[in-house]
């Protein structure tokens, strides 16, 4: 990791991932985050503040762009239209944070997001999901090669924004993965 300095002179620390460039100019983004909600929108502008790259996505795509443009503009935040250049976006090994309801959204975001991983790669459910969904999840995400953490973020949007409470389990593997992001983001 290097310092970085940003305008106000305060150093941050850049991911641990060494972010590729894409087209010979932008740089691939740490981790991906669906969900564009408040929590979202705080959690991303939490990474990003801690030296991060992160890609973003919203089933509604009007979102990301009021975002990007607005927010989040002049910072390393990337906004993708689809599943797929979210995908595209990401260092490898990938990691997608999942921000939506709990229940059946992060089911239908799983069977989305295996279409466009790769074994290795790590889906992460940031939001409320009850254990045992967590359980199940892990053993079908990992049947498909891929790695599963269910991790709730406590605290609320000021929580999100300043440093959420975390508390991960899943795929072990996936530990070493999202350890840097979540010890710089978490609750000190």
């Amino acid at each position: 990791c290097k310092p970085v300095q940003r305008g106000t002179g305060v150093e941050h620390l850049q991911g641990q991932c060494q972010s590729e460039e894409v087209n010979g100019m932008n740089k691939k983004a740490d981790i991906g985050l669906i969900g564009l909600a408040v929590m979202g929108e705080n959690l991303v502008m939490n990474m990003e503040s801690k030296g991060f790259t992160v890609a973003v996505y919203n089933r509604t795509v009007s979102k990301v762009d009021d975002f990007v443009n607005g927010r989040a503009k002049g910072l390393n935040i990337i906004g993708t239209h689809s599943l797929q250049e979210l995908a595209d976006s990401l260092a490898k090994p990938r990691k997608v944070m999942m921000l939506v309801k709990a229940g059946a959204p992060v089911d239908d975001y799983i069977e989305q997001l295996l279409g466009v991983l790769e074994p290795g790669d790590v889906i992460i459910d940031g939001g409320n999901s009850h254990f045992p969904d967590t359980i199940r999840r892990t053993a079908y995400v990992e049947s498909k090669g891929l790695l599963y953490v269910g991790t709730g973020v406590s605290g609320g949007e000021e929580g999100a924004l300043k440093g959420p409470s975390m508390m991960p389990g899943g795929s072990p593997a996936a530990w070493p993965l999202v350890k840097p992001i979540f010890q710089s983001i978490c609750a000190k």
